[in-house]
């Protein structure tokens, strides 16, 4: 590892600011193609994902969702007795998150054979990058790519009172050992609804504050249904249309009063916003080479940056804005670590839709998962979004557990429903939709149909087993072929 105790400089192949999972993959992947790598990280080596987002919220989500399925299982809910320990589950979360200790991340990344560089990175220019670090200043160059890979960070509204109020985000909400007797989230997109599940299965008395009319408003408008369904039989106070105005904090460690633009108010122990996300391009030097500093970074379908002289300098992840989801920012490293490798060797892009220089899937197969209860999960286009793209399309639905024996021997009473969005022209799928018991571990079957744009006919002779859940692809292929018939 990289440790300089003077200034100087250093020249590397490429130079990667940020060292989250997005980062790492990016680096490892141009560390393969024959590069030296410089990474940057001014926090933990891991980044948001490992400690404050996907992997400790999902730690703290397993046991209550593990609860919810023995709950509905005749003969298994007798044996629930006591709810959950929320030491025990925070000692877990603890583990998985390794105590916010990165000892073996950085272990992980220098192992690679690449260098890493504690402190703040800044571009300086073309090609240049300064790193203030607490015992030294470094000034980098890189031969052929400078990649930003900063993320995201919890977007806060400013609305009055909430500096005093000091609200959660998403880092407070999953790597705080205390729960309080009322929590409001604000916000029903994934992180709020997931953080309501949560926190709810842990105690709090949760109430769910939503602008929009619906819960997870970029998925199809059933899968919202469902989740509000699950919330609000777990005891979440669900409130849609309606917007935060004020917070009311008198003194620290206080009840905190939220204000609501329909006159009425809730009074709790802690809010959590989860409203969004700001991208982290604040302070790193953007200005320097022609772009605006805190905005997100506009990119070609090979994760370049549009507005800079030649293609060195990109962007991947949640800085981009084109899906910020952990998994879709490693999949854009992974293609973007080719693109630098292939113009490092002087080899001419292949930029065809789905080749290994373009991240097609941004656009074409996003798979999303959220751990609700039920849980929820999709890739591809809504059936709004196909149409708005001029396709088409056939919409064929299926309500889970009226028609797959598995699902109702995963869960008595199954609640869940599946829809498809096939492209009438060319047969094939444009996008998969799922909600119930045990759903996201079948996401990846649909993100493989819609990304490799399998014909409706090939489909048919890929067999799900019996009794599983996965039976819903043959009775979605049924219903297609019923509604194509009544069709003419």
């Amino acid at each position: 590892m990289s440790t300089p105790t003077t200034a100087n400089d250093n020249i590397y192949d490429v130079i990667v600011l940020g060292a989250g999972p997005v980062g790492q993959t990016v680096a490892a992947r141009t560390h393969a193609a024959g590069l030296t790598v410089a990474v940057i990280e001014r926090e933990l080596v891991g980044g948001e994902c490992s400690y404050w987002g996907c992997v400790p919220s999902k730690a703290l989500l397993r046991p209550v969702l593990a609860i919810a399925d023995a709950l509905r299982i005749d003969g298994a809910r007798e044996a629930v007795s006591d709810p959950i320990d929320p030491k025990g589950v925070f000692a877990r979360r603890n583990r998985y998150v390794t105590d916010w200790n990165d000892t073996g991340q950085v272990q992980t990344v220098t192992g690679w054979g690449v260098d890493l560089i504690r402190g703040d990175a800044r571009l300086d220019g073309a090609r240049r990058v300064t790193v203030i670090g607490t015992d030294a200043t470094t000034r980098l160059t890189a031969r052929h790519a400078v990649v930003i890979c900063t993320g995201s960070t919890a977007a806060i509204p400013d609305v009055p009172g909430v500096a005093e109020a000091r609200p959660w985000t998403n880092r407070r909400a999953t790597d705080t050992s205390v729960v309080p007797a009322r929590l409001a989230v604000v916000g029903g997109g994934g992180v709020g609804v997931e953080m309501a599940t949560a926190w709810r299965g842990l105690g709090s008395e949760v109430t769910l504050l939503v602008r929009t009319p619906v819960l997870l408003p970029r998925m199809e408008t059933f899968v919202g249904d469902h989740v509000r369904r699950g919330l609000t039989e777990a005891g979440v106070d669900v409130r849609t249309g309606v917007e935060v105005t004020e917070l009311q904090r008198p003194t620290p460690g206080a009840p905190v009063t939220v204000f609501l633009d329909d006159g009425t108010q809730v009074v709790v122990d802690e809010v959590l916003f989860a409203t969004g996300r700001t991208p982290n391009t604040t302070d790193i030097g953007l200005e320097t080479v022609g772009l605006a500093p805190g905005s997100w970074l506009d990119v070609d379908d090979t994760c370049a940056v549009r507005g800079v002289d030649e293609p060195w300098l990109y962007a991947l992840g949640d800085v981009n804005h084109r899906a910020l989801l952990t998994h879709q920012g490693k999949y854009q490293a992974r293609v973007a670590g080719a693109v630098i490798g292939a113009r490092a060797q002087g080899k001419t892009l292949d930029t065809a839709p789905w080749q290994a220089h373009v991240a097609t899937a941004d656009t074409a197969a996003v798979p999303q998962a959220f751990f609700t209860d039920p849980e929820a999960g999709s890739v591809g286009l809504t059936a709004e979004q196909a149409r708005r793209r001029g396709h088409r399309i056939r919409v064929v639905d299926v309500n889970i557990g009226d028609v797959v024996a598995g699902a109702n021997l995963y869960a008595d009473g199954y609640p869940g429903r599946a829809r498809i969005v096939v492209d009438l022209d060319r047969e094939c799928l444009l996008g998969a939709t799922f909600v119930g018991p045990g759903v996201v571990e079948m996401l990846h079957s649909a993100t493989i149909a819609v990304a490799a744009e399998v014909p409706i006919d090939r489909l048919w002779h890929a067999v799900p087993c019996f009794p599983t859940i996965s039976e819903v692809w043959l009775r979605l292929l049924e219903a297609y072929r019923d509604t194509a018939d009544a069709a003419g």
